[in-house]
């Protein structure tokens, strides 16, 4: 489904993507982990056409997608950090999000297992930060898309929204889809994850299932496999 080629980003003397060369499966979850820094927020934004490549290609569904944005209607995206308008309440957001783009929803499923009705009326500026993460989750994924993109999705959410959300995303797997995840949280990347892409300083360090990684780094879990890449590295070996 995704075809990344040779791609390259900078922000003046930093680099932050060094010749990705990356083929993602047509359906599966894939978690994107690395430290902070290593690129993976830039490279989905670059993905999504919020930052510009430096060289490279992106192909989205057999087609390059750089320059264009029709491709983004067939993807839902979690941003990580969400802004909205303070003076506007949940309802009034999701009413604008069906029209900005149309087509059938489902923001009725996310209402009830977040428990969002008493709130839907309220300004958003006067919601705690974990009910906002639920707003920002129902106006993500209240559309029927095939790609799904989760950047830091578990911030803020409780136990049992979080167990929710996983469940979600396990019944979008096995519809077919395609569901990118990036998070700090290992314990969620294991639980969910069929593939593991790790970025360490703009590269890949490695692609490839769970089991592998873990075989590869002779660890039991994903915390300890990561763990012990991170201490073999040059940069983090006097940590």
């Amino acid at each position: 489904m995704i075809t990344i080629t040779n791609l390259n980003k900078s922000y003046k003397k930093n680099h932050v993507l060094r010749d990705i060369n990356l083929e993602l499966p047509q359906s599966g979850i894939v978690a994107l982990l690395g430290p902070n820094g290593s690129g993976k927020t830039t490279l989905l934004k670059c993905f999504l056409g919020m930052v510009l490549a430096d060289s490279g290609d992106l192909v989205f569904d057999g087609r390059s997608v750089l320059g264009q944005y029709e491709y983004r209607a067939k993807v839902s995206y979690l941003s990580q950090i969400a802004r909205f308008p303070e003076n506007l309440t949940a309802r009034e957001l999701i009413s604008l999000m069906k029209e900005i783009k149309p087509g059938e929803t489902r923001e009725a499923n996310f209402i009830k297992v977040f428990n969002l009705e008493k709130e839907l009326d309220k300004k958003m500026g006067s919601l705690s930060g974990g009910t906002r993460q639920k707003v920002n989750i129902t106006l993500a994924l209240m559309h029927d898309d095939p790609l799904i993109i989760l950047d830091e999705p578990s911030t803020g959410l409780d136990p049992l929204s979080l167990q929710e959300l996983k469940k979600f995303i396990l019944k979008e797997r096995e519809r077919g889809k395609l569901i990118l995840i990036t998070t700090h949280i290992l314990s969620l990347a294991e639980d969910l994850a069929d593939d593991i892409l790790f970025l360490l300083e703009g590269d890949i360090y490695f692609n490839g299932s769970l089991k592998d990684l873990l075989n590869d780094q002779g660890e039991n879990n994903l915390e300890n496999a990561i763990a012990h890449i991170l201490r073999s590295t040059k940069e983090y070996s006097h940590a």
